[in-house]
C-alpha cells in the first residue's frame, strides 16, 4: 500500500502543484543545512545524538528516548508521522531526478569524454617531452662541435657582408641607369638613398669618388623627368603622389614644388572663372529700377500714357543664363575642381606621414599656409562674380530660382570646409547668401511699395473719370462731390475701398510666401542662425513688413501737406478713402499681417521690434490727418464758392431779394453729396436732440432780444459804440467755436466741421462788405434758406443757428439802411425758392 501511494506520489507531474515544490525545495535545503544562495549555513552543528537531522543522530539512544517519554498513542503518532516525511523525501528525491534528468546525462557524458581528452593528452606531453629531450642533446653536440671555428665563422660572414656591400656599391650606376630606361624611379631613389651616406664617407678615396659623381650625374637626370613629369600633371593622382614623394626623397624644395603644383591647379580655375566672367559680360534687358520711377512719377500725378506698357515689379528679368544655371555651372566647374585640387593638395604635402629628414622640416605647416592663401585668393574673386550675378536680379517674380541657386551654391561650398578645416570660404559663402537674402527684402519692399502707389494711381483714375466723361456723357462712373449735375451717383467708395485693400493684403501675402522659402526645411542654409532669427524678426517682420505698413501711413500723410485754396490736386475722395484705409489698418489689418508674419515665420523677439500698438497708432495718426485735410480741403472748396459770391456783388446797390442766390442752393447740394460720399464710408455718429421746428429757429433766433436791439428804430450811425458793445457782451457768455478742431471718426463729425469751415468763411467774408438795404435782406433769405437745411448735417444744430446769426447779425452792423425783411417773406421766398 505504501508502494502505491509512493508510485501515485512519484508520477504526478512536478509542475503541477507549485506552492508545493517551493515546500520541497525549502525541505530539502533544510535537511542539506543550505541558504537561499545555495550555500552552506553558517550555523553551529548539533552534538546532540537525538537530533535527527544533526550528522550525530544515534538510532538507539533516539528510540530509547521516545520508549521512555511517551506514550503507546504517541509512539503511533510519532511513527505515522515518520512515516509520512520519508514518504515526502523520496517523492521529492524522484522529483528532482526527474527535473534534473538531462542535466545529469550530459554531466555523465562530459566526464566520460574529459577521461578520454585526458588520456591522448598525456601521451602528446610524453612525446613532446622526449622530442625536448633529443633536441638538446643535438644542440649540445653542435656547440661542442663548433665551439673552435665559432671565432672564424663570424670572421668570414663579415667579410662576405662587407664584399656584399662592395659589389652593391659597384653596380650601382648601371643599377640606376637600369632602372631609369624600366622608369622604376622609386627603385632608382631607394637604391641611391641606401648608398648615399656610405659614398659620401668615403668620397676621399678616388674609386668611391667616382661611383659617387656617376651616381649623382643619374640621380639629377631623373630629377628632370620627376619635374617634367610633374610639371606636365598628366598623370593619375597615383603617380603624381609617387612624383612628389621621390622629389622630396631627392632634397627637392618642398616650397617649390608646393608653388609649381599651385601654379599649375590655377591656371585651370582660371579658365573656370573666365568662363564664368563671360557670361556676366553678356548683355541683359534693363532692370526693375525703370518701374519704379515711373510708380514715383504715377504717385505724383503724372499724366499716363496708355500705349506704354506697364512694367510689374513682380516679373523676373529675361537673360541669357538664369542664375540657377550660373551658380551650378560655376559648383560643376569651379568649386569642383578647387575640391580636387584641395584633396590632391593635401594628399601629397599635408596628410602624407614624414619620416626621416621630411620630418624636421615641418612640410604641412607650410604646405597648409599656402593652401588657405590659394583657395582664399581664388574664393574671393568666384564670390565677386557670384555677388555680381545675384545683384542681376532684380525681378521679384519668383522667387524659388534664386532660393535653389543659393541653396546649391551653399551645400557645395560645405564640401570645401570639410576638405579645409578652418577655411574661411565656407563663411563667406553663407555671408553672400545672407546678404543676398537681405537684398531680396530690399527689393520685395521696393516691389511693394511700387505696386501701392501703382495701385494708388489706378484709385485716382477710378475715381478721377467720370469727370474725365461728362462731356461724353458715359454712364461707367460717378462724379467727384462738387460736381453740379445731380444726376450722376456717387463713386462707389466701398467697393472702391475693399478692391484696393484686398489687393495690396493679397500681394503682402505672395511677398511672404515667396520670401518663405528661404526658410524652407529642404534648404540647408535655412537652419543657420541668421534665418532663424535675425532674417525672421529683423529681415521679414522690420525691413519688410513694418516697413511698408510704415509707407503707407507716410505716403498717405503726404497727401495732407499739398497747398492752395482747392486743396492741390488731390481728390478730397481719395484722401476720405486712405483714410478709412489707414483707419482700417489701425482696427485690424495691422494686427492681422503681423500675427500672420509672425505664425508663418515663428519669429522669435530676441531682438527689439516695433509693438503693435505703436503701427496701430501712427496708422491712427495718418488716419485723422487725412480725414482732417479732408474736411479742411472741401470746406474750402465751399468757402471758395463762398467767397466769390460775396466778393463779386454790389451789396450796396443791388436789388430787391425775390429769390433765393443759385449759390445757396450749389452749397446744399455740394453739402449733400459730401453727406452721401462720407456716409459711404464711415458711420453715422451721435447728434443732439433736434427740435421739431429747427427749419423755423432761424427766424425765432433772429427776431431775439439781440435782434431787436440791432434793428431798433433808435439804431443810428451816431450811436455805433452802444451796439456793439451790446453784441460783445453778448459773446461773451456765448460758447466759444473751435472752426478747425480735429474731427472724429463718423459722418455726422466730419461734416459739422466742412460746414463750420464754410460758414466761417462767409461770416468772415461778409464783414469785409458794406451793404445796403437790399443786400441785408438778400443775406437774411440766405442764411434761412442755409438754415432749413444744413441744421440737419450738424451734431448740433445751435451751432449752424449761432453761426448764421452772426453772419446777418455782422451784415446789420455793416449796413448803411438796416431795414431787415419780414419773416414771412423771408420763408416765402425760400419755400418758393
Amino acid at each position: 500500500m505504501d508502494t502505491n501511494e509512493d508510485t501515485s506520489t512519484a508520477t504526478t507531474p512536478p509542475d503541477s502543484d507549485p506552492p508545493r515544490k517551493r515546500k520541497v525545495h525549502g525541505m530539502l535545503k533544510l535537511y542539506y543545512g543550505l541558504n537561499d544562495e545555495g550555500k552552506a549555513s553558517d550555523q553551529a552543528e548539533s552534538l546532540d545524538p537525538c537530533d535527527i537531522n544533526g550528522p550525530h543522530f544515534d538510532p538507539e539512544v533516539y528510540l530509547n528516548k521516545l520508549r521512555k517519554e511517551c506514550s503507546l498513542g504517541e509512539l503511533m503518532d510519532q511513527e505515522s508521522c515518520m512515516v509520512k516525511q520519508i514518504r515526502s523525501l523520496d517523492s521529492d528525491m524522484q522529483t528532482l531526478v526527474y527535473e534534473n534528468y538531462n542535466k545529469f546525462i550530459s554531466a555523465t557524458d562530459t566526464i566520460r569524454k574529459m577521461k578520454n581528452d585526458f588520456k591522448k593528452m598525456e601521451d602528446e606531453m610524453d612525446c613532446l617531452s622526449a622530442n625536448m629531450a633529443a633536441i638538446t642533446e643535438f644542440s649540445a653536440k653542435i656547440s661542442g662541435t663548433l665551439q673552435d671555428q665559432h671565432a672564424q665563422i663570424t670572421k668570414l660572414s663579415g667579410v662576405h657582408t662587407l664584399l656584399r656591400k662592395l659589389q652593391f656599391l659597384f653596380e650601382l650606376p648601371a643599377r640606376l641607369n637600369k632602372c631609369l630606361e624600366l622608369q622604376a624611379y622609386a627603385q632608382a631613389v631607394s637604391s641611391h638613398r641606401r648608398a648615399r651616406c656610405v659614398l659620401q664617407q668615403y668620397s676621399h678615396m678616388p674609386s668611391f669618388r667616382g661611383i659617387q659623381d656617376d651616381c649623382n650625374a643619374i640621380i639629377e637626370q631623373l630629377a628632370q623627368q620627376l619635374r617634367q613629369k610633374f610639371r606636365d600633371g598628366g598623370s593619375n593622382a597615383k603617380d603624381l603622389s609617387e612624383c612628389v614623394e621621390l622629389l622630396l626623397q631627392l632634397d627637392e624644395p618642398a616650397e617649390e614644388l608646393c608653388d609649381k603644383f599651385l601654379s599649375h591647379a590655377q591656371s585651370r580655375l582660371e579658365a573656370d572663372l573666365q568662363g564664368l566672367e563671360a557670361e556676366l559680360r553678356d548683355p541683359v534687358s534693363p532692370s526693375g529700377p525703370s518701374a519704379l520711377k515711373k510708380a514715383a512719377s504715377l504717385a505724383a500725378g503724372s499724366p499716363i500714357d496708355a500705349s506704354t506698357p506697364t512694367a510689374n515689379p513682380f516679373l523676373s528679368v529675361a537673360s541669357k543664363t538664369d542664375i540657377l544655371e550660373f551658380i551650378d555651372r560655376g559648383c560643376n566647374e569651379f568649386v569642383s575642381n578647387l575640391c580636387l585640387v584641395i584633396a590632391s593638395y593635401q594628399e601629397l604635402f599635408i596628410s602624407r606621414a614624414q619620416e626621416g629628414e621630411l620630418a624636421s622640416k615641418n612640410i604641412p605647416e607650410m604646405a597648409s599656409r599656402k593652401l588657405h592663401a590659394f583657395v582664399d585668393a581664388l574664393a574671393a574673386r568666384y564670390f565677386s562674380l557670384v555677388e555680381r550675378r545675384i545683384q542681376e536680379e532684380k525681378g521679384v517674380g519668383d522667387n524659388s530660382l534664386l532660393v535653389r541657386a543659393l541653396d546649391r551654391f551653399h551645400r557645395r561650398l560645405q564640401a570645401v570646409s570639410k576638405l579645409l578645416p578652418g577655411s574661411a570660404v565656407p563663411s563667406q559663402g553663407t555671408e553672400i547668401v545672407v546678404q543676398a537674402a537681405r537684398e531680396r527684402i530690399k527689393q520685395y519692399l521696393s516691389a511693394l511699395q511700387s505696386f501701392y502707389l501703382d495701385s494708388l494711381t489706378d484709385v485716382r483714375q477710378a475715381l478721377a473719370a467720370p469727370r474725365l466723361s461728362v462731356g461724353g456723357g458715359a454712364g461707367g462712373g460717378a462724379l467727384l462731390p462738387g460736381g453740379a449735375s445731380g444726376k450722376d451717383a456717387p463713386p462707389n467708395l466701398p467697393e472702391l475701398l475693399a478692391s484696393f485693400s484686398a489687393s495690396i493684403l493679397n500681394q503682402i501675402k505672395s511677398v511672404l510666401a515667396s520670401v518663405h522659402l528661404f526658410t524652407a526645411k529642404d534648404i540647408t542654409f535655412s537652419n543657420k542662425p541668421y534665418f532663424k532669427g535675425e532674417f525672421c524678426s529683423q529681415g521679414v517682420r522690420e525691413s519688410l513688413v513694418v516697413s511698408f505698413i510704415k509707407f503707407v501711413c507716410q505716403s498717405s500723410r503726404q497727401f495732407c501737406e499739398s497747398t492752395g485754396d482747392r486743396g492741390g490736386s488731390t481728390p478730397p475722395a481719395l484722401l476720405l478713402l486712405l483714410s478709412r484705409l489707414c483707419l482700417d489698418y489701425e482696427t485690424s489689418t495691422i494686427s492681422y499681417i503681423l500675427t500672420l508674419t509672425d505664425e508663418q515665420f515663428l519669429v522669435q523677439h530676441h531682438s527689439p521690434v516695433t509693438a503693435v500698438t505703436a503701427l496701430c497708432a501712427e496708422a491712427r495718426e495718418a488716419a485723422q490727418k487725412l480725414l482732417n485735410h479732408y474736411v479742411k480741403v472741401q470746406g474750402l472748396i465751399i468757402s471758395q464758392m463762398l467767397r466769390k459770391s460775396v466778393e463779386t456783388r454790389d451789396w450796396v446797390n443791388t436789388i430787391e431779394p425775390r429769390n433765393v442766390r443759385a449759390v445757396m442752393k450749389r452749397v446744399v447740394e455740394d453739402t449733400t453729396s459730401i453727406d452721401v460720399q462720407v456716409g459711404l464710408l464711415y458711420e453715422e455718429g451721435v447728434r443732439k436732440a433736434h427740435s421739431s421746428d429747427s427749419s423755423k429757429r432761424t427766424f425765432s433766433v433772429y427776431s431775439s432780444s439781440r435782434q431787436q436791439v440791432r434793428y431798433a428804430p433808435s439804431y443810428t450811425p451816431s450811436a455805433p459804440m452802444d451796439t456793439n458793445l451790446l453784441s460783445n457782451i453778448h459773446k461773451l457768455f456765448s460758447e466759444r467755436i473751435d472752426i478747425f478742431s480735429p474731427v472724429e471718426f463718423n459722418k455726422v463729425s466730419v461734416l459739422t466741421g466742412i460746414i463750420k469751415i464754410s460758414l466761417k468763411t462767409f461770416l468772415e467774408c461778409v464783414r469785409l462788405r458794406t451793404f445796403g438795404r437790399y443786400g441785408l435782406q438778400q443775406i437774411q433769405v440766405d442764411c434761412h434758406y442755409l438754415q432749413m437745411y444744413l441744421w440737419r448735417f450738424v451734431s448740433d444744430e445751435n451751432l449752424v443757428h449761432f453761426l448764421l446769426d452772426e453772419i446777418v447779425g455782422s451784415a446789420a452792423h455793416r449796413c448803411l439802411d438796416p431795414a431787415p425783411m419780414e419773416q414771412s417773406v423771408i420763408e416765402v421766398i425760400c419755400e418758393r425758392g
